[in-house]
């Protein structure tokens, strides 16, 4: 914020230092264009390095880089979630990119002219914004959640870390998807009894680990991730609500893994509790000491004052362009245009496209202004 309170102008203001907020200001910075990137983390990557302790990311370091600086290291190799953290840090200083950290932005005000950013430490004035918050903003945990036994631990994926966080006794995993596969298939290595509830969305035909049998195969995953799974495509189209739902594909950790695992599978999901334990929707009871809800987290765009979200919680948007707030962008929404719009693979991709959509905008109102009779 600018001397005695005023209100700081950027031409561009991006909200969120991910990959996603990153890559756009990468392709700002390439056209030249003046930015600024706030970031309610103190540190670039934190949100990386607030996962579970074993998370490697889904993709080799191959197609792990953001543009203009490759990830270090072999090319197929499966970083984990603190290397992929440091990257971020260490992009953003070589790219040169302004990164303002430790500034959460509380609201965005459509004004005559762009948009008046509020945040804690002042307000911006901006004729853009791009909302590169990501997916993962708030744990979702059902609400009868507060009736299971104080007894039980209970736990978000956000919240887990290892395996030394579980009481001793059986664990619960609710959820199939990526996070809840991965964590039943460690509590289950580990020595508990694992129960894992709801129903898989499908899996990866390939095995996504660290093995040569699965190096040949990811030119086509890449492929198809980018190219085949998009809005542009009838499957695309028909995945992308199944995807934001919470409902992709499973990656490294997929059924036959947790079958050998000894983790016990339940297409029924948990939808109550009965005397203090969880039920699931066969009425069956599981006498639990643990409970890792891997249900998700929920969109929150309530800091933008204007009508953007849809339906199922998520911004109304054309390949990140918003259609009824001008100047209003979004990065790193899930199947924003592919399904590797949510895998750092697809974030320089679609930061490209909305970067060009801006530069276009700009363009168009300084033609505006120089077509504007001079006044007397």
């Amino acid at each position: 914020m600018g001397a005695n309170g005023a209100i700081e102008r950027i031409d561009t203001v991006v909200i969120g230092a991910g990959q996603a907020g990153l890559s756009a200001g990468y392709h700002l910075a390439k056209r030249g264009m003046p930015f600024l990137i706030l970031d309610a983390d103190e540190r670039i990557g934190d949100h990386w390095r607030d996962r579970w302790d074993s998370l490697r990311l889904y993709s080799p370091a191959r197609y792990d880089s953001l543009p203009g600086m490759r990830f270090p290291g072999p090319s197929f190799r499966w970083p984990t979630a603190r290397e992929m953290a440091d990257y971020l840090e260490a992009y953003a200083h070589q790219v040169n990119l302004p990164v303002r950290s430790g500034t959460r932005v509380q609201r965005v005000d459509p004004v005559d002219g762009g948009f008046l950013v509020s945040t804690n430490g002042g307000r911006l004035a901006a004729r853009q914004v791009i909302v590169a918050t990501g997916p993962f903003r708030e744990p979702h945990i059902p609400v009868f959640a507060a009736e299971l036994d104080p007894s039980i631990r209970q736990l978000h994926s956000h919240e887990y870390r290892n395996p030394a966080q579980l009481r001793e006794g059986a664990v619960l995993v609710v959820g199939l998807s990526h996070s809840g596969a991965d964590i039943a298939f460690e509590a289950a290595n580990a020595g508990h009894r694992t129960i894992l509830s709801g129903k898989s969305h499908g899996q990866m035909p390939i095995r996504v680990t660290d093995t040569r049998r699965a190096i040949p195969g990811w030119p086509i995953v890449e492929f198809v991730f980018g190219h085949v799974l998009t809005m542009r495509t009838p499957i695309g189209r028909k995945m992308r609500p199944e995807v934001r739902k919470g409902g992709g594909p499973l990656l490294r950790v997929r059924l036959g893994d947790l079958d050998r695992a000894g983790v016990e599978r339940h297409d029924d999901k948990t939808v109550g509790v009965k005397d203090g334990r969880p039920m699931l929707a066969d009425n069956t009871v599981l006498d639990v000491a643990n409970v890792v809800w891997a249900t998700g987290y929920r969109p929150d765009y309530s800091f933008i004052a204007a009508p953007v979200v849809g339906d199922d919680g998520w911004p109304v948007e054309e390949r990140g362009v918003s259609p009824t707030a001008p100047g209003l962008y979004f990065l790193g929404v899930p199947f924003q245009f592919a399904f590797s719009s949510m895998l750092v693979a697809g974030a320089g991709r679609d930061a490209k496209f909305v970067v060009d959509r801006i530069a276009e905008r700009v363009r168009a109102m300084a033609g505006a202004r120089q077509a504007q009779p001079a006044t007397a």
